[in-house]
């Protein structure tokens, strides 16, 4: 085998390599199902931590507070989109197709 049929065969097994890669993280349906668990999990412990931002009482935000300094930049796109959104219940419902 010479060097030219080795680089080759190299350049296609990448390239097959990278076309699967980017087809699972960008492009595969399940893709966009994984980013919206991940950022129902994020809202959820964003609402646990300062549920005083939409007016729920909790003595726990006396000791969360200490976290914002960290979490300000989430913070501000968090309320945002928790505003701007429909019902928790019906964002889970979505994906059963009723």
């Amino acid at each position: 085998m010479t060097l030219a049929e080795q680089i080759e065969r190299f350049r296609v097994i990448a390239e097959e390599w990278l076309r699967g890669l980017y087809h699972g993280m960008f492009t595969h349906p399940a893709y966009e199902k994984i980013e919206k668990e991940a950022e129902d999990t994020e809202d959820a412990f964003m609402l646990a931590c300062f549920p005083d931002a939409f007016g729920i009482p909790s003595p726990v935000s006396f000791y969360t507070a200490e976290l914002l300094p960290y979490l300000e930049d989430e913070f501000e796109a968090w309320e945002r989109r928790l505003w701007d959104r429909d019902s928790y219940i019906e964002r889970k419902g979505q994906q059963y197709h009723f």
